[in-house]
């Protein structure tokens, strides 16, 4: 938990509010429950670890903030205002933005180019190139703008999908997995690169992930999920 949070709930003066709130969320397919009453708050300026493993409901949960599930019951409330997420697009209009474990580039197309895919703006290429090239460096993501993501890493890809979200300027950003093709030290690099991120301008992380030691390294909050519901939700502090 953040400084300020606990601040907030140590002195009782006023809790900050939520950037989401996801209340008693269900999902289910078939007879299959992949969330189950699920309560989960996101906070500016934290990093909230998502833990559990494969199978636990995560990556449902994470679906149906940014809109690409449904669910069957439950709200979700977005800085103080309820809200239904129907899809990807309404995600992006509240200021959701998710990097997905299976990254979604087009090998044959630049940085710049997959960067700016499905952008439906006219713009011009130089001012596209030098506006990505500025956003990386912004973040500390500094790539060439014009290598082609074919010829990349896997961290490096990793670098462009990051790049093309918080280009978005997303006040909350969903990391699904995010490390499962990074080598350590790439690893490093992304979490430094989120405390920036976090720290300078007050976004909500939610970090996915079934490593129990990059969760308690990199989060503020962390809430365990087991078959599709949560078991225990604390300060990573309190964790350790």
């Amino acid at each position: 938990m953040t400084d300020s949070v606990n601040s907030a709930v140590g002195t009782g003066a006023t809790a900050p509010v939520p950037a989401v709130q996801l209340h008693t969320i269900t999902k289910r397919y078939g007879s299959v429950v992949a969330c189950s009453d699920v309560d989960l708050e996101l906070f500016p300026g934290a990093i909230h670890g998502i833990l559990g493993e494969n199978g636990a409901g995560k990556s449902t949960l994470m679906k149906i903030l940014i809109g690409l599930v449904q669910p069957d019951n439950g709200s979700i409330t977005v800085a103080g205002e309820p809200t239904v997420i129907h899809d990807p697009q309404t995600a992006a209009d509240l200021g959701i933005g998710m990097v997905h474990q299976h990254l979604s580039l087009v090998e044959s197309l630049t940085v710049w180019e997959n960067v700016l895919l499905g952008d439906h703006r006219r713009f011009d290429r130089r001012a596209a190139r030098t506006s990505v090239a500025e956003t990386a460096e912004h973040y500390g993501l500094t790539i060439d703008p014009d290598w082609r993501v074919g010829d990349l890493s896997a961290g490096l890809r990793q670098r462009v999908e990051l790049i093309k979200c918080l280009r978005r300027d997303p006040k909350i950003l969903i990391l699904d997995e995010p490390t499962s093709v990074l080598t350590p030290a790439e690893s490093e690099q992304l979490f430094a690169t989120l405390r920036n991120v976090v720290a300078a301008e007050q976004r909500a992380v939610a970090l996915v992930s079934h490593k129990l030691a990059e969760v308690l390294h990199a989060t503020d909050q962390v809430t365990i999920m087991r078959q599709g519901r949560v078991v225990e939700r604390r300060a990573t502090t309190d964790t350790l």
